[in-house]
């Protein structure tokens, strides 16, 4: 087994209860083979890593909210959400295996040591099976990496760079979101539809990995239909006011800024660029616009206005309306007042499928869950008939173009959707370039 120092972390116990003892992880041996961690009573715990503080941190409150309601849902509380609607029907809501589902949960603080060490912690004390979570691509990519290594699976949240599923990707990993390849696919034909093809973009770009694919991506698309890449300038994480940043795009030539930022770096980033009034500008004889490629329902609420008429890209949105759409906003509604954020839908989304995988498999042994995950084909959860592909362990399905919505009727009416773009159009093969190195490797079960 292979053995891991313990690390310090804060368990945000969000109104669950929770035992006094920490039970050390250990290693059974099943009458089919060892792995780590095998529940032994007559329950089973999921870990939750998600941000509690830092940018994305709205997004992580979000994502633990619907954790918490897949777990109520799993265990036969509530209305049962998305289990009346998923066409694999072998969830019952009697658990997961007959055993009673329960969670612990860190704060991930959106960098990856923190990260880490919470899910070490989780893995390590707890005895959790699976960890469930992230809302930054860096975190993500850590925490994958420590799930091959410790022997569980790692269900990823929201999790956008390319590198999630290609030269990072893993055998013990699996990711429902949408990636920044398929933003580029989708949004680039809106945009030159709404635009032009003879526009001259700037970009400005959160320095990790998933604001470099992003600002591929986004790129490579536009670029292939015409536009011209100015400049693309590189943004710290921690940043919080972006003017010296927006200055320069005055004096550029360019006729459209791209934020490839997320969370609250997006809200400031746009804010300051309202400030400056270029908005209101004409270059090159054409109005100049903005463009936020990845959008979430909590970052256009926090930006408010400024978002009005900015196109961009979502995995999900609660306005949609198909069988599973309406049973989740519905669940989450009735248990927080609110519609869910995309955020929340994939973290719950996953909870289900991971659950789900280990029924069909009829085990909690990770490498069962991975076969069972594999080239598994699925709907019923709220975007259309989806592929979990075997070659890299990413989800295909539609996805959203969405715009910032101009006449809103109430504060959750913030943005809207344009187009529902076809899995097809934001299908590639494996080996595309965007996605080249890296192996999933093999499955670790932690024997």
């Amino acid at each position: 087994m292979t053995k891991f120092q313990v690390n310090r972390r804060t368990l945000i116990k969000s109104g669950a209860a929770f035992g006094a003892g920490l039970a050390l992880p250990t290693i059974f041996t099943s009458s089919a083979r060892a792995y780590l961690n095998e529940p032994k009573g007559d329950t089973v715990t999921l870990g939750f890593n998600v941000p509690q503080t830092g940018p994305y941190a709205d997004e992580g409150l979000d994502e633990l909210r619907a954790q918490e309601l897949a777990v109520q849902h799993l265990n036969g509380e509530g209305d049962g959400g998305m289990l009346n609607t998923f066409s694999s029907k072998a969830l019952k809501g009697n658990g997961i295996l007959g055993k009673k589902v329960t969670f612990v949960s860190g704060d991930t603080q959106t960098k990856s040591d923190a990260a880490r060490a919470a899910a070490k912690s989780m893995i390590e004390k707890d005895g959790a099976v699976m960890i469930n979570g992230g809302s930054s691509s860096g975190v993500a990519v850590a925490v994958q990496g420590l799930c091959q290594e410790a022997g569980v699976i790692f269900m990823a949240g929201l999790t956008h760079s390319n590198d999630t599923t290609g030269k990072d990707k893993k055998r013990n990993g699996f990711r429902h979101f949408f990636n920044a390849y398929m933003s580029g696919e989708a949004l680039a034909p809106v945009l030159a539809k709404a635009y032009g093809a003879d526009r001259r973009a700037y970009h400005l770009t959160a320095d990790y990995t998933w604001g470099w694919t992003q600002q591929e991506s986004i790129a490579k698309a536009t670029e292939n239909l015409g536009w011209e890449t100015v400049n693309n300038v590189l943004t710290p994480l921690a940043a919080t006011d972006f003017s010296s940043y927006i200055a320069p795009v005055l004096n550029s030539g360019a006729d459209v800024l791209i934020l490839n930022h997320y969370g609250g770096n997006m809200v400031n980033s746009l804010t300051n660029a309202v400030q400056f009034g270029l908005r209101d500008k004409q270059v090159n004889g054409k109005q100049f616009e903005i463009i936020v490629p990845l959008y979430s329902e909590l970052m256009a609420a926090g930006a408010g206005a400024n978002v009005r008429g900015v196109y961009g890209s979502m995995n999900w949105n609660w306005q949609l309306q198909d069988e599973g759409s309406k049973a989740f906003v519905k669940s989450f509604g009735e248990k927080y007042g609110r519609p869910p954020s995309n955020s929340a839908h994939t973290c719950y989304v996953q909870t289900l499928l991971y659950a789900d995988a280990c029924e069909r498999a009829g085990t909690f042994d990770p490498c069962g869950v991975v076969e069972a995950l594999e080239g598994f084909e699925f709907d019923g959860m709220g975007n259309g008939p989806t592929l979990y592909r075997a070659d890299d362990h990413q989800c295909f399905k539609d996805v959203l173009v969405m715009k910032g919505t101009e006449n809103p009727t109430n504060e959750y009416d913030t943005l809207e959707i344009v187009e529902v773009t076809p899995r097809a159009q934001v299908e590639y093969a494996p080996d595309h370039p965007m996605f080249a190195g890296g192996d999933l490797g093999q499955c670790n079960s932690g024997a």
